[in-house]
């Protein structure tokens, strides 16, 4: 009977082909000893600043890497927006390339995690090698992805340490309703586009609590983004990464700088911060790229916000846009400081 299998197999493939496997097993975690193995090849410490779009990664980027030891980098994506490193070996094709007992380079186990950590080591460590710096990390902003980031990146970064920025999530949502106004988002609704008309026309009702410029759906979603993409990334990253986890407020990070980010470079491990640096931060901090991008992309919708400040959802806020964003996240921003209840 086996015999008659077998052949029946055979007669199969010969006629049809051998069948191609649908999906691929998941992909392994690098192991202690693949990654003794890589760091003797790409020895650099690895960090990675995380956030919910428009939170702020991009100034603390651009803080972090003041420091002479320390250099970042942005938008890799690694593991934050797809298609995403794994897409590299993520079909059945390349694990049977990289799995196939032949292939004596493996040593019986799945290269995966190995061709994924060199990959990214390389772009990283190719940019800190110029700079001449022995600390790298990418800062890729999520907003959909959220915990599975987390662990995305643990799976072949067990190692990195792991900085979490959070802002505001009322802020958030007025800095992204007008990135999405001023790049004239191919998402935007009919409805969108009459708030953005009825806005150049005459600004004032959507600044005294008379009109909103949102809809209730795009607070909803907005906000619900927003509330997931903390709770879910903070509880991960404490679990996975503990003490090589830390998190910080946007906010605090503006109104005392130096404080903030020394505490991340110590985070880091870097030891020598001078004050120096102090005037370093606060000069950088005067200027600010987003804003003169918004500028020249459409004066009219960007002159109406002032980027990068706390507070703004304050004079655009409604009433009604207050409770929706309380029912959907009022929890969170008591739950991160920034409200003692949900009487605000």
């Amino acid at each position: 009977m086996e015999l008659l299998d077998r052949l029946k197999k055979s007669a199969r493939i010969l006629l049809k082909g051998e069948q191609k496997k649908k999906t691929r097993n998941p992909i392994p975690a690098i192991t202690p000893e693949e990654l003794a193995e890589i760091k003797q090849f790409f020895p650099r410490e690895k960090f990675f600043v995380m956030g919910h779009a428009r939170s702020g990664t991009t100034l603390l980027m651009r803080l972090l890497r003041l420091h002479g030891k320390v250099h970042c980098n942005y938008q890799a994506h690694f593991f934050t927006r797809k298609p995403m490193l794994k897409s590299l070996v993520d079909s059945p094709e390349a694990e049977e390339w990289l799995t196939r007992k032949s292939n004596r380079w493996n040593h019986g186990r799945d290269l995966s995690p190995l061709v994924l950590r060199a990959a990214a080591d390389f772009i990283m460590e190719r940019d800190a090698v110029r700079e001449g710096k022995f600390i790298v990390g990418d800062k890729s902003p999520s907003s959909t992805i959220h915990g599975q980031v987390v662990r995305d990146t643990h799976l072949l970064y067990p190692d990195a340490k792991l900085i979490y920025i959070v802002r505001d999530g009322r802020d958030v949502l007025v800095s992204e309703r007008f990135r999405n106004f001023v790049e004239e988002s191919k998402f935007l609704t009919s409805e969108d586009k009459r708030i953005i008309s009825d806005l150049k026309t005459d600004p004032t009702p959507f600044s005294d609590g008379r009109r909103s410029i949102f809809t209730e759906t795009s607070i909803r979603n907005i906000a619900k983004r927003w509330s997931d993409d903390l709770n879910e990334i903070d509880s991960e990253s404490k679990r996975l990464y503990g003490e090589n986890y830390i998190s910080l407020r946007y906010e605090d990070m503006l109104a005392q700088p130096f404080a903030e980010i020394s505490r991340l470079w110590k985070f880091l491990a870097v030891k020598e911060i001078g004050k120096t640096l102090e005037k370093q931060l606060l000069a950088e901090m005067s200027s600010n790229p987003d804003e003169e991008w918004q500028a020249q992309r459409n004066e009219g919708i960007a002159s109406f916000l002032p980027k990068g400040q706390a507070g703004n959802w304050r004079r655009l806020f409604t009433e009604k846009d207050k409770t929706l964003f309380k029912e959907v996240a009022g929890d969170v921003l008591v739950k991160w400081g920034y409200e003692k209840d949900n009487n605000w």
